[in-house]
């Protein structure tokens, strides 16, 4: 049991739906040792404890969209009507309907997965924020470029290059005639 309890292994079971961060009754039912079937009765008999913030069945089309991200469906491995998602609140009603050491010790490392979340989203919220920054900063030098570029047309023309006063070395000077010819 302790290998299903890693936070890889409840990571992937936190799903995204409707925009909240849920947990299907099916995985919850591993991790927890017990049936799907007695996991839902257990929550039937107690559905004063799980409002719809802190429970929701998924509708037809969330739960055909979900089984689309499942491999092939196995004869009698799926259920066919859809499953209940609990959101992080009724993960932890959950240990007191299923009232057990096992369902107390799922609940600890599934609420710790839920936290390290929490951190790393705003962990990115701050590195959104940065990224966006220097966005806006980038998008002034674009702009600032493109007048640059813009107005280069309008200059006027160069002017014709003046004529160098001053001692040349001999390297530096333009060689007209051949070494060694004399003027005739």
């Amino acid at each position: 049991m302790k290998d299903l309890i890693t936070d890889g292994f409840v990571e992937r079971r936190i799903h995204i739906i409707r925009g909240e961060k849920v947990m299907l009754d099916r995985d919850l039912a591993t991790l927890y040792g017990v049936p799907v079937k007695s996991l839902n009765l257990a929550v039937k008999r107690n559905a004063f404890r799980f409002p719809a913030d802190f429970m929701f069945r998924l509708t037809m089309a969330e739960h055909a969209a979900l089984r689309f991200q499942f491999e092939t469906l196995k004869r009698g491995e799926h259920s066919k009507y859809p499953p209940h998602a609990f959101t992080e609140l009724g993960v932890a009603m959950l240990s007191s309907v299923l009232n057990s050491r096992q369902a107390v010790l799922v609940n600890i490392a599934i609420m710790r997965v839920f936290q390290k979340l929490r951190r790393l989203l705003a962990e990115h919220k701050e590195l959104a924020a940065l990224v966006n920054e220097h966005e806006h900063r980038l998008d002034a030098h674009d702009k600032d470029i493109a007048d640059l570029i813009e107005s280069i047309p309008q200059l006027p023309p160069p002017a014709e290059p003046k004529p160098v006063i001053g001692f040349t070395p001999p390297s530096k000077r333009k060689r007209t005639e051949a070494p060694g010819a004399k003027k005739v």
